[in-house]
């Protein structure tokens, strides 16, 4: 009768183990849903990562066949270490990625395994696997911990930075007139802005056509902020641009269609006629900028034939 407890308890310590354990990647464990993990480091005094906190982490992930470092946090980390900030997302499926981040503490380093196919199709929600990678085959992922926000501290400190971004918002909202009114008064532009809020300055008068709104224009340009300084240039480049004069800043829309083929003109536009609130690439918000274009040639939506160019 004292055997049977033995047997039961060789046999439940049989099924775990071989649960647990992992012929295909030694020195591994696997969990439940069948995250391959390897802890190096575990601080387990420290609280657990839950969902919605912020990791101040490393990152590396690796094919495993071959071996071969493909995405790593030192390649886009802002403070020049190997660090990034990271908001830990609730699981998406059964051994995702997600399940190790909350595995770990503050102050734990750890690698997982998961199916090449799971974090491309299934994390990172792409429609199929990218070109050099196998399917079928392994990644893993390298992490390591130096800090965590929990997700009050981080929800406080998002609201903080919010406020902070819309003080800045409303200085520069400020500012814009006043900018504008000193970079007038400094080049003795005395011309009112039109009903659009725009200054349109003739340089050089056409003798062509005037685009409408519905027209693909090949133009030259360029753009510069107030102080002078050149954001973008199709001059620069050599290479004039071809696009619908519907699908860009409204200032465009409207400045150009003042304009005859071989004109050229000068377009001063309040941030509201060029990328407003929000800003752009390298263009802050509330920026009103100025633009000094040639009409090159216009293209009739309807047409298929190219545009009418006229020479310089």
């Amino acid at each position: 009768m004292n055997q049977l407890p033995l047997i039961l308890l060789s046999g439940l310590m049989l099924f775990f183990g071989t649960r647990c354990s992992n012929s295909k990647f030694p020195d591994f464990e696997t969990n439940e849903n069948g995250l391959h993990y390897r802890f190096f480091k575990k601080n387990d005094t420290a609280q657990k990562i839950e969902v919605g906190d912020v990791l101040y982490f490393s990152y590396a992930f690796y094919t495993m066949d071959p071996d071969s470092l493909f995405l790593n946090s030192k390649d886009v980390s802002r403070d020049g270490s190997s660090y990034v900030n990271f908001p830990v997302s609730k699981p998406g499926y059964p051994g995702s990625i997600e399940e190790g981040q909350l595995m770990m503490h503050p102050g734990d380093s750890a690698a997982f395994i998961i199916s090449t196919d799971s974090f491309f199709l299934k994390t990172n929600q792409l429609k199929e696997i990218p070109k050099g990678f196998k399917p079928g085959s392994f990644i893993k992922a390298v992490f390591c911990v130096k800090e965590v926000i929990k997700k009050k501290e981080a929800e406080k400190k998002q609201q903080q930075q919010k406020k902070q971004m819309e003080q800045q918002m409303l200085l520069l909202k400020e500012q814009e007139p006043i900018e504008w009114k000193k970079y007038l008064d400094s080049l003795k532009i005395f011309q009112k802005p039109d009903t659009s809020g725009i200054i349109y300055i003739e340089i050089k008068k056409g003798q062509g056509a005037s685009p409408k709104a519905t027209d693909v224009v090949k133009v030259h340009y360029k753009g510069t902020f107030l102080n002078g300084r050149v954001f973008d240039s199709s001059i620069e480049r050599g290479q004039p641009v071809e696009f619908p004069l519907n699908g860009v800043i409204p200032g465009w829309t409207y400045g150009l269609q003042k304009m005859k083929v071989g004109g050229k003109a000068k377009l001063l536009l309040p941030s509201k006629m060029a990328y407003g609130a929000y800003g752009n690439q390298g263009i802050p918000p509330y920026a009103p900028l100025v633009f000094e274009i040639e009409l090159l040639g216009i293209q009739n939506a309807s047409s298929n034939t190219p545009p009418s160019t006229q020479s310089k």
